[in-house]
């Protein structure tokens, strides 16, 4: 399969060096995708850098989502030769606790819809108008089967993903005129490092959330999403859940399988 945006797409994946981003940034490369993989932890982009530098053109750039200057300025910082963005993963997202919305905390809201909703919107905004200058370009949103469906204790988080959905579709409308691609994939249960941020380091209970089933892992949303952007020109895959066999449900889960 032959990326159709040119021959030597660059793509530009936020929250790259874990889970779903970091595997789709070690797919990527190995297809010859040229990378700008962003993130908080500089060590780790560093690292990540040498090893897909091997495979491909690779640039790193430190920030966090959720700081609307720092998003403008690094990218603003890309080099010529990394500056046409064919392909934007917008996979940062967080979730932080799991409580009762009376007992939810305000610190906790503010994070996910920052660096859900906000975050999402700022490195948009950025990259967006080369993209509309040269009418080509794909984004794909990272959403969750939490924008599908609300579940106990998911409120602010869950509707943090609602707006994710809702940001998906207003892009497909509003870049719809400009040739531009626009589609999402929403999880269910993938085994990353949300569950211990969601849990703030409580490993015991990070690790029961994928006990008992076998969940998605990283490299199954990856596959996907290279999929997405392998299409022909014509095809846009607009929207998908994606569950574990196990998962029919938000809150059902086959734990004997």
């Amino acid at each position: 399969m032959s990326i159709t945006i040119n021959d030597k797409p660059t793509a530009f994946i936020t929250g790259a060096t874990s889970g779903i981003g970091l595997a789709t940034a070690k797919l990527f490369a190995s297809n010859r995708i040229n990378l700008v993989i962003c993130g908080r932890r500089k060590k780790r982009l560093n690292e990540l850098k040498k090893e897909l530098s091997r495979h491909t053109k690779v640039f790193i750039l430190e920030f966090d989502v959720q700081d609307k200057k720092a998003v403008f300025e690094a990218i603003a910082s890309l080099p010529d030769e990394f500056s046409n963005i064919d392909i934007l993963i917008n996979n940062a997202g967080n979730a932080h606790g799991l409580d009762s919305i009376e007992e939810g905390n305000i610190d906790d809201w503010e994070a996910m819809l920052d660096i859900n909703v906000k975050g999402l919107l700022y490195v948009s905004k950025a990259i967006m108008p080369k993209m509309i200058k040269n009418k080509a370009g794909h984004i794909i949103n990272i959403g969750s089967i939490a924008g599908k469906e609300v579940y106990p204790m998911g409120n602010v988080y869950c509707a943090s993903k609602y707006a994710v959905d809702a940001i998906n579709q207003g892009m497909r409308i509003d870049l719809n005129k400009h040739g531009i691609r626009v589609g999402a994939i929403n999880p269910g249960l993938v085994e990353t490092e949300f569950s211990k941020v969601r849990f703030k380091g409580d490993d015991g209970r990070a690790e029961a959330t994928y006990k008992g089933y076998k969940p998605l892992q990283p490299e199954d949303i990856a596959d996907v999403i290279h999929f997405m952007v392998t299409r022909p020109s014509h095809v846009n895959i607009a929207d998908l859940l994606i569950l574990p066999t196990a998962q029919a449900s938000a809150t059902i889960v086959n734990k004997e399988l």
